[in-house]
């Protein structure tokens, strides 16, 4: 168990505490803020995790495996809560949570063949569009919100773009793996 495999696990272990804390709601008038700030130390694991691994030769099957699992989870927990409380349009959410497991069943059929998948550049700036999306929107669009442009929403959408874009190229460049199935 390397360091990016622990970090690995450590994101995923935050998921459950980001979501808890949506249910501070009520008791906590910076329960946003705590949200947020988790959301982002748990994103955080992802990029440093990835760097790690790369640069000290430390990629394992075990990373391959459980870091774009731990990524779902954090993201798709993120937009669900986010749709709960009313603040992201549920079709939005089940475009982003339906790529997912789109994606997902094309990297099983891929590792059934013995084919590993990378995420690929759309891939990789969906996420990062998605997790600004995510944090601007747990607090309420602080970046030009005087000036009344909705950062929060532009985000969104350009997440909503690329997360089409790379569904499409991803199933079209890995098409074979279905055809051999």
């Amino acid at each position: 168990m390397n360091l990016p495999n622990r970090l690995t696990l450590l994101r995923m272990c935050l998921v459950p505490v980001f979501v808890a804390c949506f249910f501070l709601e009520r008791a906590l008038p910076w329960w946003n803020v705590l949200a947020a700030a988790v959301f982002v130390l748990a994103a955080a694991t992802d990029l440093i995790d990835g760097w790690y691994a790369r640069k000290h030769g430390m990629v394992t099957d075990f990373g391959k495996l459980l870091d774009p699992m731990a990524d779902k989870l954090l993201v798709c927990a993120a937009f669900i809560m986010l749709t709960g409380r009313g603040d992201v349009p549920a079709l939005v959410t089940f475009v982003f949570v339906g790529r997912e497991l789109v994606i997902s069943a094309f990297r099983l059929i891929a590792a059934e063949k013995g084919t590993v998948i990378a995420a690929g550049r759309i891939g990789k700036g969906k996420t990062l569009l998605q997790c600004v999306a995510v944090v601007l929107t747990l607090l309420g669009n602080p970046l030009f919100c005087a000036i009344g442009v909705p950062m929060d929403r532009i985000a969104l959408y350009a997440a909503l773009v690329l997360t089409l874009w790379s569904l499409i190229d991803y199933v079209y460049k890995n098409r074979k793996v279905v055809h051999r199935a």
